[in-house]
């Protein structure tokens, strides 16, 4: 018999081994792409780890830019995007590459003033803003809108993403959206020539360049506003009504958008009384016909559980989840993907 110790190293040693079996035999599926909804996938990654400990997510928020080139270059299984892919680019696709809609959610314009004020904005002085055209805080147009909040002579230090980012491209839609100056000068995508300012790379980088910077505005999806403490604008809508981002006010954008037959739609600057207007989706980009059969499989089981129980977490994570009418044409398309 073997001595109490030894039994004890042996177990431990066997259950060593077990472990590195298992973890060896475990299926990793790689994404990369936005970090938009970072929040929400890292949620649904480790929830599906629960449900099938077979498989493994290993998702890297890169930005919505690298996200289209590592999928169009086949180096990772998925990619992901708040920009839906432009003609050009599906073209250069090796085969049918899907727009596959998750979450939608609301891109926020924070700032860093003393006091934190509650601040009105609304569209062309945003444009300005971004432009350079308006560079103090107690400038007339955003005075104006603010008749209550002592605004300093402050320069105003503008913050965008360095990186290509479907941040950007709804937030600059929007801006192309609401001035026609920002349109002609700049447009929209998921990279511009940004007139003025700092670049942050990510989400995260413009929240902690606008956190520690006086004076400095930047946009940044809802979830790192709130994760960083920092106000955000309430914005004026295209009825005419300054909004602030909700739950609320991104659904009641997403129920007012029209929603084509491949996936891919803006919903900034909705009609919708009660609508938030930086609103946009996030897509996952998924090849129609997947090489690898067992990835395949399990990407396919993945996405219906993201659809019937992962859409529960996304309201808690600041983002919106998709009507009922939408989730069921999305489940038509990923029943449809062929592995």
């Amino acid at each position: 018999m073997l001595p109490f110790k030894s039994t004890r190293f042996a177990l431990f040693t066997a259950l060593a081994a077990l472990s590195a079996s298992v973890s060896s035999a475990q299926m990793l599926i790689n994404g990369a792409g936005a970090t938009f909804p970072q929040q929400i996938y890292t949620k649904w990654f480790d929830e599906y780890q629960k449900i099938d400990p077979s498989v493994r997510f290993n998702y890297q928020g890169i930005g919505s830019g690298g996200g289209q080139k590592q999928i169009l270059a086949e180096t990772v299984d998925f990619g992901a995007s708040d920009g839906p892919m432009s003609d050009d680019n599906l073209a250069k696709a090796p085969r049918t590459l899907w727009h596959i809609p998750t979450v939608a959610g609301a891109v926020v314009v924070s700032y860093n003033l003393t006091g934190n004020p509650q601040l009105n904005l609304d569209g062309p002085t945003l444009a300005s803003i971004f432009l350079g055209t308006i560079t103090k805080w107690n400038d007339p147009a955003i005075a104006g809108q603010n008749p209550d909040v002592k605004l300093p002579a402050d320069d105003i230090v503008v913050v965008h993403r360095s990186d290509g980012s479907g941040t950007s491209f709804i937030f600059t839609d929007y801006l192309s959206n609401v001035s026609a100056d920002w349109k002609q000068k700049v447009g929209k995508g998921t990279s511009v020539s940004w007139p003025v300012g700092l670049g942050g790379k990510g989400n995260a980088g413009v929240a902690g360049q606008v956190k520690q910077t006086p004076g400095a505005i930047g946009y940044v999806e809802l979830a790192y506003a709130h994760q960083n403490k920092l106000p955000f604008a309430t914005l004026k809508n295209a009825s005419g009504v300054y909004m602030s981002a909700t739950i609320d006010s991104v659904t009641a954008a997403l129920a007012a958008a029209t929603i084509p037959e491949d996936f891919r739609f803006s919903m900034v600057n909705s009609p919708g009384i009660a609508a938030y207007p930086i609103c946009g989706t996030t897509w996952l980009l998924v090849y129609a016909e997947q090489k690898d059969h067992a990835k395949g499989e399990k990407l396919v089981q993945f996405l219906k559980w993201a659809y019937s129980d992962g859409e529960k977490f996304a309201a808690g994570l600041d983002y919106a989840p998709l009507p009922e009418a939408v989730v069921k044409r999305a489940l038509d398309r990923v029943q449809s993907i062929k592995y």
